[in-house]
Parts: structure tokens; C-alpha cells; sequence
């Protein structure tokens, strides 16, 4: 079946092939490098994803061989980082006061935090920056063996951004989450898998095969309600206080669930051996207690004394 994009954009590609998408950072010339107008389409291309229910899985990857995102366009020199100096050219996405005081890199990584859809990070190069903070809260990642990753903040006068204070010690210990933003040293995807940044290392030629074949997998075997069920119940249940918490909602889940169509169809096709075909969808067919939490608002941080 050939690719079909489903929404044109100019800085990223969104093309979708028999239940996979995949969202391509498309800026080769410029090393994929993150910009107002591609937090705003990586936002629009996950909104597309979320209500596309013959999309099952998404892979997120770079254009070309060299870089996935080299993290922000330094183009605009010293005042890259200053939003307020930026806000008069018309940045994509910034609207007024609060909006601009809103981290772009955090922005993008809480829309995909939001996906209910599996997300694969497929790493085909350098990944610096935001190009590394935003494959955080994507559920897997794959890296090609000439993949390189850096939480450089640090040696910029910044600090790590995209919500990464949160995402990277859940996912590889506060230690080494510390050492790499400390040192902010470029390193390479060895170093990335035993710290558990991704979980597998491939040779480039290979990447896109390897990320296709995991999606395969999720599209072709599981539900995808319980697909977006348990992608919130994993991440969120990670600020949990007690298991507790966990309980209620296993509990909840199990017991609607339990009695849908999905829930037949995955034991009577076990039984009879052949392939489930589920037709619950995440558009229609979610728990009716889904959402069970609420979101806190952005609110800016005042200053001492003010």
C-alpha cells in the first residue's frame, strides 16, 4: 500500500501507510532543526494522528541521514532563547504575554505526552536540544548506530527545557539525567542505550524497517482503545503517590473493558485461533471514566517579592 500524506505542512512531512504514521521533521538542509513553525505543525500533526482512528501507531523521525533535529535554529543569533526580543517577528504559535513566556520545546512534548496513540521515536542522527528533550515522552526509541544525542542547555547558558526535568529522570535515573544535562557533552548511541535513553541500536540502513516492524506489531495484535488506556495509565501512573491509584483505575478499566466487544473478540479469536480483528475505535469506544485526571493550567512563575 503506498504512503498517503495526510495534511500538507511545510516543515515536517505526515504520511500514513495501513495504520502507521509517520511525522518526518522535514528541514534537511537545515539539519532538521526545531523552529516556532515546526513546534506548531508537530502540535497540528498529532491532532491529526489522535482523530484518525484507522491511524494505530505513530513513528516520529528526521529527514536525511544525518541529523533527527539538531535541536533550536541558532539563526537568529543572541536572541534565539529570548522570546520576548522574538515575539515581534510573528513567531508561529506566539500570541501574547503568557503564550510567549511558554517554552516551544514544551509545548510539543506535552501534545505527544497527550497522544493516544503508541508513539516510536526512530533516531536516524544527531538529536541535540530539543531534538533529544522531544523524543522524552515518546514510548520507544530506536536509535541507528550513527546517532549521536546531547543535553547541551547547559554550555548555551540555558537549561534543559521541554519538560525534561520531569521526563528524563523517570525514564533514565536522576543520576545520569544530571550527568549528561551537567556536562551537557554530545554522546553517542552506545552511551544512549546503557543509559537507557533508547532501547534498541540498529544500523541506519536498517531504522525504518526495525520502527515499521515494531508498529506492525502493535497494529496488527492489539486493541487500540487498550492501546491508549494503557499509554496513559503507564506515564501518568508515574507521579503516583501509592499504588493505590494504579488499583482504582486497573480496576475501572478491567471492569469496562471487560465487557466490550474488543474484550470478546480478543478471547473467542485466541480460542479459535486466528488473528482478532478489533473494531473498537479511540474516537467512539473510550471508557466512559477516560479521562480520569485533570490537567493543570500554565501559569507563569512570579517573581520574588512581586
Amino acid at each position: 500500500m503506498a504512503a498517503t500524506t495526510i495534511k500538507e505542512f511545510e516543515q515536517i512531512k505526515l504520511e500514513k501507510e495501513d495504520g502507521i504514521a509517520v511525522l518526518t521533521l522535514h528541514r534537511p538542509d537545515k539539519m532538521n532543526a526545531f523552529t516556532g513553525k515546526m513546534m506548531q505543525e508537530m502540535i497540528a500533526a498529532f491532532d491529526e494522528t489522535d482523530k484518525d482512528d484507522d491511524i494505530k501507531v505513530v513513528i516520529v523521525t528526521g529527514s536525511g541521514e544525518r541529523a533527527f533535529c539538531a535541536g533550536a535554529d541558532l539563526s537568529e543569533g543572541a536572541k534565539t532563547f529570548d522570546y520576548d526580543a522574538r515575539a515581534s517577528s510573528g513567531e508561529a504559535g506566539r500570541t501574547d504575554k503568557t503564550d510567549i513566556q511558554r517554552d516551544g520545546g514544551g509545548r510539543v512534548t506535552l501534545r505527544i505526552f497527550e497522544s493516544l496513540k503508541p508513539v516510536i521515536g526512530a533516531i536516524n542522527g544527531a538529536a541535540v536540544g530539543i531534538g533529544v528533550t522531544m523524543q522524552l515522552p515518546m514510548d520507544i526509541r530506536i536509535a541507528s548506530d550513527n546517532a549521536r544525542f546531547g543535553f547541551v542547555f547547559n554550555k548555551r547558558g540555558i537549561n534543559p527545557e521541554a519538560a525534561s526535568s520531569w521526563f528524563l529522570p523517570r525514564l533514565v535515573g536522576i543520576s545520569k539525567a544530571l550527568e549528561w544535562c551537567y556536562t551537557g557533552r554530545v554522546f553517542p548511541a552506545a552511551e544512549a542505550l546503557s543509559g537507557g535513553l533508547v532501547s534498541e541500536v540498529v544500523p541506519q540502513a536498517d531504522l525504518m524497517s526495525r520502527a515499521r516492524e515494531l508498529a506492525r506489531e502493535i497494529a496488527d495484535n492489539t486493541a487500540p482503545v487498550s492501546n491508549a488506556v494503557t499509554r496513559h495509565m503507564m506515564w501518568r501512573m508515574l507521579g503516583a503517590e501509592h499504588p493505590m491509584e494504579a488499583h482504582i483505575v486497573d480496576s475501572a478499566s478491567i471492569y469496562e473493558r471487560g465487557q466490550s466487544a474488543d474484550a470478546k473478540e480478543g478471547v473467542m479469536s485466541f480460542l479459535e485461533k486466528r488473528p482478532a480483528k478489533y473494531e473498537g475505535s479511540v474516537s467512539k469506544d473510550m471508557p466512559t471514566f477516560f479521562p480520569w485526571w485533570s490537567d493543570p493550567s500554565f501559569k507563569w512563575i512570579s517573581k520574588k517579592g512581586g
